[in-house]
C-alpha cells in the first residue's frame, strides 16, 4: 500500500528529473539562439529565461534548487563528477569546471543529486 510520504517523494523526484531536463534544454536552446542574428536573439533569450524562472519557482516551492559549478576551481569533493578526468593525468594542472552537463540538485538538507561536468585547464 502506498502512503502519502512515498507519493510526495515520488512527485518530488519527478519534479527534479523534469527540472534537470529543462535546465539542459534551456542551455542548449540558448547556445542555438546564439547562432542567430543579434537582432533576433533578444526575444528568444528572454523566453528561455522566463521558462527557466518558472522551473526555478516550482523547485523553490519544494525547497530545492539547481546549482551550476561552472567557473569554479576543481577540487576533490565537489558535489559533481567530472566526465573527462582521465584527460588530465598531471595533478599539477590547475583545473576548472569548464562546462556543466547536469546541475547539482540541492535541497534543505544538502545535496539531493550530484551533477556532472567537463574539466578544463585554467
Amino acid at each position: 500500500m502506498d502512503n502519502g510520504a512515498d507519493s510526495e517523494t515520488g512527485d518530488l523526484d519527478t519534479v527534479i528529473a523534469l527540472s534537470v531536463e529543462a535546465w539542459k534544454f534551456t542551455r542548449l536552446f540558448q547556445r542555438a539562439v546564439g547562432k542567430l542574428e543579434m537582432s533576433e536573439q533578444s526575444r528568444f533569450i528572454s523566453q528561455a529565461r522566463f521558462f527557466q524562472k518558472r522551473v526555478d519557482a516550482v523547485l523553490e516551492q519544494n525547497n530545492v534548487r539547481l546549482e551550476s559549478l561552472e567557473g569554479q576551481l576543481f577540487e576533490p569533493g565537489l558535489a559533481a563528477t567530472p566526465l573527462n578526468a582521465d584527460e588530465f593525468p598531471d595533478s599539477s594542472d590547475r583545473l576548472v569546471v569548464a562546462q556543466m552537463i547536469e546541475p547539482v540538485v540541492i535541497g534543505p538538507n544538502g545535496v539531493i543529486r550530484t551533477g556532472t561536468f567537463l574539466l578544463g585547464v585554467v
